[in-house]
């Protein structure tokens, strides 16, 4: 084929190209279709109230102080569990700083009692108890399990309702524009042996709580 020949089938082909990406100009019947998609997230929002819930001056051991607060979804989807996160700073009362190990120490000697209203009225149940350093030391994970469960119970003739051991149960969360109360009680530890060294401290104690979204499904 002459050099002449090639090129004319070069720049047809070249043509031909182009009118197919470009439409091209012949008539043909078409139709087309349109489909158009909406993706909206929801929300997650969770609020504590109150946000100050111990403000005590002149604790000694064996004080203790219950509180009762609630936490609130806010958002738009439910909330499949929520974590604790503890912080704290220890200094002398007139901001002096301390050691770590003092910081600790005042830290472990103050307990958390989680309580479970069982009756309806103002009588609580113990069902996990902590020190500061040991919530600020726990995972998430563990502590959910730990406050994620109820007494095992048998019953025996004439003795009556015994515990027998504990049950777990799932991850508790918050619906939807629903409320939980949280209940706990703040014991100074009283060890019976000198404790002068924890006189004259502050600890600024900051409570994280994070709620997290139900699994994913089909929708």
């Amino acid at each position: 084929m002459s050099m002449k020949k090639k090129l004319g089938m070069g720049i047809a082909t070249a043509v031909l190209s182009v009118g197919l990406i470009g439409g091209g100009t012949f008539a043909y019947f078409s139709d087309t279709a349109v489909q158009t998609n909406h993706f909206a997230s929801g929300t997650i929002d969770l609020s504590v109230n109150p946000e100050v819930s111990v403000d005590v001056n002149n604790l000694k051991p064996g004080d203790w102080m219950p509180r009762s607060f609630k936490l609130k979804n806010d958002g738009s989807l439910d909330m499949k569990y929520v974590s604790l996160k503890t912080e704290y700073s220890v200094t002398k009362n007139n901001g002096e700083p301390v050691s770590n190990a003092l910081a600790n120490k005042y830290a472990d000697s103050i307990v958390v009692q989680f309580l479970k209203n069982t009756t309806g009225d103002k009588d609580y149940e113990v069902f996990a108890e902590l020190s500061l350093l040991e919530l600020r030391d726990i995972t998430p994970e563990d502590l959910a399990t730990k406050i994620n469960k109820d007494i095992k119970y048998i019953v025996l003739p004439i003795i009556g309702k015994i515990p027998v051991g504990w049950e777990y149960n799932n991850y508790q969360g918050i619906s939807a524009g629903k409320t939980a109360d949280f209940d706990v009680k703040f014991v100074f530890e009283e060890t019976g042996k000198n404790q002068n060294d924890l006189q004259d401290l502050k600890l600024d104690l900051t409570w994280t709580f994070e709620g997290f979204q139900e699994d994913g499904e089909r929708r």
